[in-house]
Formats: structure tokens, C-alpha cells, sequence
């Protein structure tokens, strides 16, 4: 179902004649319940030369890869630079290495040694091609050599590739064929034309094959990886980007498994035959490809309902090339017009990208001017009886004066108040994939929703007093509600700028004390400073140790401090240091103390079986958290049964996991942000089975 890769550079040490692999890891499979496997390099001195052997258990190896681009010579330990790869890779020495084939077979996935199947055929003359961006921020594969879309296929992927585009031209005589034995009409009208007989019957099914072509490619080239659990490639496009990846994974296009053109076919009939596909809707429906500014004058009293472009964030034309030349390949008799251009049309596209522009202050008055425009063609034409909505999600990711901050946020917020329109309501809605949560990364989950309508007429001006006192009336309030509906941590402070602004827009402008009108960059940053207020006022529902835990943790995490200063922190919250060291919170080493980790704290069950608190132990709100995070990572319903007996304790526990969130995203530490905000996420779960196993006991009862 796959061969397994690694790209391989000569070594920089001359004592060394021959390639070093790239790897990130030896591992092939970590799966649970199942045997580790993984590769042994095994160095020959004599020749120069490494053979990779299959390993069942044991401990592999570390990955040549030391992180930023960085490698080591596997055979004398030396340092590989990213400035003496990209060089090797750039000037064509750059090759790689068969490590193994991975099998399907009844007993499951089985792993072998490089055989003569890694030999690659000829590379095809005709290749559909696009010259690949330079900007580092999102295409990190043309530094190392790959500068066009081809280059991002081996050879046999290309043959592949090339070969399921000459069958989907060559099937559409056979699909002809069918639509005139099922009675379709001839009437010779393509798609386009509204044709509804044989030949517009013919161009839909080869433009879904067309789109599974696209799919296949997103599995078949050099970039994508090996997923070790799961025991399958994962697609290129895990993110928005075209990074630089050392060991790939080969699928076999012709294979059952993920990455074959079987499986791409499956998932597009997976979708036809849903049940929320329309079936039988006869609702006519018109799609154009056009300037946003454009289009907003050719319909009568639009709705609008956009996600607007994130300033610098994605420059979305140049990656979608990597899938156009592909569908142009396909389509271009079938859609003549939307597929008239080589490449995908990226001059109007609107986004602050300096590759285009030349310029950092171009690319961000482009963006700016732009975005302007098509609010105040909303604000005038859009339709009155509704309102227009407006989603965005996007984490902040710059900081000025200890505030993070986020440039295109600020720029689409001041585009949309200068136009005249005014946030009537927020939403939040889940409409992001969480899979980064598992893999140390707390991901958005869910999108801002902006109800936007024009803002009255004769809107009043206020000083900036009054917008900060409504702030502390009605952000607290909102706050709450986004806490009630379980909004993930790593959602709260984005979404909760939502009602902030819904405040700040209603005004024709708000007056700072200097007499200068407030800009929204300076709203967003007086919105969060509320909004952190009202998160800390929550600290005081908890009970003095966890006050105690919590403000200690922020300032010195899991460090050893002075007794001292733990005894200044104690008397500040109404507790003392014995009090704390009795709750099996902290732990004193001399004349030091320290939190104790997660992992280190005492169980509050009697035994690991039946998870029943002891009636003796006086259970902290830092400790019920703790413990139903080392719940959760063992099972959800272990951690239902603890939820269910913490009882009034539970919703301080729940309370807390924001504050430690805040704390952990504030100091960066990745780790322990995504266990907090996992398992706030977790909570409504954790609950339905709270409840239903109470249920199951009160009916035994």
C-alpha cells in the first residue's frame, strides 16, 4: 500500500563517502495495543554504505533530524546545517532512499525491507506545471529546489498522475454511452449551457472525476507523511502551506488504502448518497467566479454571508495552483471560461502578500484599500431585512506593549466601521477541524459570526469613559454565555471580542482623552485588558489553596522557589504554606517549595477500580482539575465517574481550567494549554455520560 522515503544529502564530514538519510523518526508503527516497529540503520564503515533493517520492540533510535532544518550525520555524528541542504538540495544532489514497503494483509499492515520495487520509471515529457511562490511564510519547498508543481512529484507518481488524465478523457465515450441507454436526451448542450441530456451528463461525471484527481495528487507527491497510529499517508494539506518534508510516504494509487484512486471515488459517493445531500431539490442555483467588489453591483439587494481574507495570512491563489493545472489539465473543454487562464488569476486577489507587491506598505494599502471597498459596497447595497454576516477565525500573533494582537483582525474590524456597518450580534460556531489538540497544538475550533448591518443614522459620538464602563457591564454578561455553551479556551478570547465590538461599533466614533478618535487597534486592545479582568475576578470563587496554586503557577510554574515567597503568596490568599503542603498540592524540598506535577499528585480514589473519593481527603478545586485531566487522557468515562462525584466541586474545577489555559497560552507552554483546553472540550461529553451513568446506578438501585 506504500513504500516509505527518506531524502538524503552527502554528508558534510569528508571522512564519510556516502549519503545521509533525512528522518525524523525510525518509528513506523506506535500503535496501541500493538508491537512498536520501527527501522535500525546499519552503518557499513568498510563501504560506505547503510542497510535498513525491521524492528519489532525495543527503542529506536533518535531521528537524524535535530528541528529547524538542522540534521546530523548518522555515520561520524556530525552537524548538517539547513543552509548546507538547502545548497545540496537546490543545486540537484539532493536524493533519497527506499527505507521500507509497508503490506496489507489479513493479519494487518506488515512492514518489509527495501526490495527492487523502489525503482522509479522515466518521467513522463508532458507534465502540467505552475512556478511555485517564493514566499517563505507558507512555501518552504522551493528553498530546497522544488520550485514548480512537478517538482513535488517523484516519477512514479507523475506516470501516475498523467496516466489517470489520458483514462478520464478516454472514459467519457463509455459515460456517453450509459446516459443514451438510460434515455437521457441528446440534445448536444454542454454543462454550461444548461444542457440537461448526454453531454452535459458526461462533463458532470468527469468533472467529479476531475476532482478526484486533485484529491489523488493532494496523497501522491513528496510531501506527504507517514501517520505512525493510523498506519497511513496523510494528505499534503494539513494546513494552508507547502512545507519541506525529509521522509515521505509513497501510496499506492492502485491499492485499497488511503491514497488510492478507489478511495478518493468512495469518499465523493460518500458524499452523494448522504442524507444532507438535496436530492431532490429543483431550486435553481447560479455560481459565478467574480470580483467580490464587482458582483455587489450586478445583484439586486444581496445577502451577504462571506468569510473575509486574513490580511497577510494565506496567499490562497498561489497554493490553489497546485491543484488548477491538474483540473485545467481535465477541464478545460469542459469549463472553457473558468479555466481560460494558465495559472489561477492572483493580481485582484485580496491579500497583503509583499511577493506580489514589492513592498510591505503596497501590500498592506492594497489589502486595506480592498477591503475597504467591499464593506461600503455592503454597507449600500446589501439587503435591508437582513443582516450580512461575516466570519472569521484567526488566532492573534503579534504582541505590542505586552498585548497580542492581530494586524488583520484590527484592519477587516476598521474596514468595516469606517464603511458605516455596525456588529449587531456574535456568534460562535465549531467550524474548524481540532485534530491539531492531539498533537500538542491547541487549534481554533470555532469562527466568530458578525451580524452586520449599516449603523443608524445621526449614530452619537462617546468618550472613551462610557465605552469602557459599558464594557464592564455587558462583556462580563457575555463572557458567562460563552462559558455556559462550552467554548473552548483557545476560542474565549476571540470570540469574546465579538460583544466588545458589537459596543464600539454602534458609535459614530469614540473620543479618547486626548480628543483624537479611538482607532479599532486600540479598541482591541482595551476589549482584551476587560476581558482578562473578568477571566481573573473569577479566581476568587475558587478556594484559597487553588488561589494559592494558581498565582504561583503562573509566576514560576513548576520551579523550586524560595519558602519565603511561597509564604508572602499564602498569607496574600488566606491560607499557609502547611495548609497547602497538607492538600497534596506542593511539596517542600529545604528551604524550597515547588507545585507538584499533574503525574505526581496523590490519587483521590480509593483504588483504581471502583474511582470512589474518600471521604476523608479535602479535594482542592486544583486538584479535582488535575485529576480529571489524568482521567480524561485514560478514558473519558473515568473521567464522567470522577466528574459525576466531585459534585459542586466540578464546576470550579471547570472554572479553573480557563484560568491555567490563560496562563499556559500567556507563557507559551504548548503542552500543558492543549490538556486544560482539551478538556473543557471534553466537558459536554463528560457530562451526557456523568449523567447516564448516575441514571444507570439509580436504576439498579
Amino acid at each position: 500500500i506504500a513504500w516509505l522515503w527518506a531524502r538524503t544529502v552527502k554528508s558534510p564530514d569528508h571522512s564519510w563517502r556516502g549519503d545521509i538519510p533525512l528522518i525524523t523518526s525510525w518509528v513506523l508503527r506506535r500503535k496501541p495495543g500493538k508491537p512498536l516497529i520501527w527501522i535500525k540503520p546499519v552503518i557499513n564503515t568498510v563501504n560506505h554504505t547503510i542497510a535498513y533493517q525491521i524492528k519489532e520492540g525495543g527503542i529506536p533510535i533518535d531521528g537524524t533530524m535535530l528541528g529547524r532544518g538542522k540534521a546530523s550525520c548518522i555515520a561520524t555524528g556530525a552537524t548538517i546545517t539547513r543552509d548546507y541542504i538547502k545548497q545540496e538540495a537546490s543545486e540537484g544532489r539532493m536524493k533519497e532512499q527506499l527505507l521500507s514497503i509497508v503490506v496489507a494483509t489479513k493479519q494487518g499492515r506488515i512492514y518489509l525491507p527495501p526490495d527492487g520495487s523502489g525503482k522509479q520509471p522515466n518521467r513522463p515529457s508532458q507534465i502540467p506545471s505552475a512556478k511555485l511562490s517564493t514566499n517563505s511564510r507558507y512555501m518552504l519547498a522551493p528553498l530546497y529546489g522544488m520550485k514548480t508543481t512537478d517538482s513535488l512529484f517523484n516519477n512514479r507518481q507523475i506516470v501516475a498522475l498523467n496516466t489517470f488524465c489520458d483514462l478520464i478523457n478516454e472514459v467519457r465515450i463509455l459515460i456517453e454511452n450509459h446516459a443514451r441507454i438510460a434515455g437521457l436526451a441528446d440534445d448536444k448542450l454542454p454543462f454550461r449551457d444548461n444542457g440537461q441530456g448526454i453531454v452535459a451528463y458526461a462533463d458532470a461525471i468527469i468533472t467529479y472525476l476531475a476532482f478526484a484527481l486533485d484529491k489523488l495528487a493532494d496523497l501522491n507527491n513528496t510531501l506527504t507523511t507517514w501517520k505512525r497510529d493510523a498506519e497511513c499517508p496523510v494528505h499534503l494539506f494539513g494546513r494552508q502551506a507547502i512545507p519541506i518534508v525529509w521522509d515521505y510516504a509513497e501510496a499506492n494509487p492502485l491499492s485499497l488504502s488511503s491514497g488510492s484512486w478507489k478511495v478518493m471515488i468512495d469518499g465523493i459517493l460518500k458524499a452523494f448518497n448522504s442524507k444532507v445531500w438535496p436530492h431532490n431539490s429543483t431550486a435553481p442555483v447560479r455560481i459565478d467566479q467574480a470580483n467580490a467588489i464587482n458582483s455587489l453591483d450586478r445583484v439586486e439587494n444581496p445577502v451577504i454571508c462571506t468569510d473575509p481574507p486574513y490580511y497577510d495570512n494565506v496567499p490562497f491563489a498561489d497554493i490553489s495552483d497546485f491543484f488548477y493545472v491538474w483540473l485545467r489539465h481535465n477541464l478545460s473543454e469542459v469549463w472553457p471560461k473558468e479555466c481560460a487562464t494558465i495559472l489561477t488569476p492572483k493580481k485582484a486577489e485580496l491579500v497583503a502578500d509583499v511577493e506580489r507587491t514589492g513592498s510591505k506598505e503596497t501590500a498592506n494599502k492594497f489589502f486595506e484599500d480592498g477591503i475597504f471597498r467591499v464593506m461600503e459596497k455592503i454597507t449600500n447595497n446589501h439587503h435591508p431585512n437582513f443582516p450580512a454576516t461575516l466570519f472569521y477565525a484567526f488566532k492573534p500573533k503579534e504582541t505590542r506593549a505586552g498585548r497580542s494582537t492581530s494586524t488583520g483582525w484590527a484592519t477587516f474590524l476598521q474596514g468595516l466601521i469606517d464603511a458605516g456597518l455596525q456588529i449587531t450580534a456574535t456568534w460562535p460556531i465549531r467550524t474548524e477541524i481540532t485534530g491539531g489538540l492531539k498533537k500538542g497544538k491547541a487549534m481554533l475550533a470555532s469562527s466568530v459570526v458578525l451580524a452586520c448591518r449599516p449603523r443608524l443614522q445621526g449614530a452619537k459620538s462617546e468618550t472613551y469613559r462610557y465605552f469602557l464602563e459599558e464594557l464592564k457591564t455587558e462583556l462580563p454578561k457575555a463572557i458567562r454565555l460563552l462559558q455556559d455553551q462550552n467554548i473552548a479556551p483557545v476560542d474565549l478570547a476571540q470570540l469574546a471580542i465579538g460583544p466588545g465590538m458589537k459596543i464600539f461599533s454602534r458609535y459614530n466614533k469614540i473620543i479618547e482623552a486626548s480628543g483624537k478618535k479611538m482607532p479599532v487597534q486600540t479598541a482591541l486592545m482595551v476589549i482584551n485588558e476587560e476581558i482578562d479582568e473578568v477571566l481573573s475576578g473569577e479566581e476568587a470563587d475558587l478556594d484559597p489553596d487553588s488561589r494559592f496554586a494558581l498565582t504561583w503557577f503562573q509566576q514560576f510554574g513548576y520551579s523550586l522557589e524560595s519558602s519565603d515567597e511561597a509564604d508572602k503568596l499564602a498569607r496574600a490568599k488566606n491560607t499557609a504554606v502547611s495548609s497547602i503542603i497538607r492538600a497534596d498540592i506542593i511539596c517542600s524540598q529545604g528551604d524550597k517549595v515547588r507545585i507538584l506535577t499533574r503525574d505526581e499528585l496523590k490519587s483521590p480514589f480509593e483504588n483504581d477500580n471502583d474511582w470512589s473519593l474518600t471521604e476523608t481527603k479535602r479535594l482542592t478545586d486544583w486538584e479535582a482539575t488535575q485529576h480529571l485531566i489524568r482521567c480524561l487522557q485514560r478514558s473519558e468515562m473515568k473521567a464522567a465517574v470522577l466528574l459525576r462525584q466531585l459534585g459542586g466541586i466540578a464546576d470550579r474545577a471547570r472554572q479553573l481550567a480557563y484560568l491555567l489555559y490563560a496562563v499556559c497560552d500567556q507563557k507559551k507552554w504548548s503542552e500543558e494549554a492543549v490538556a486544560y483546553n482539551n478538556l473543557i472540550t471534553a466537558w459536554p461529553e463528560l457530562s451526557r455520560l456523568a449523567s447516564t451513568t448516575a441514571a444507570g446506578q439509580q436504576k439498579i438501585l
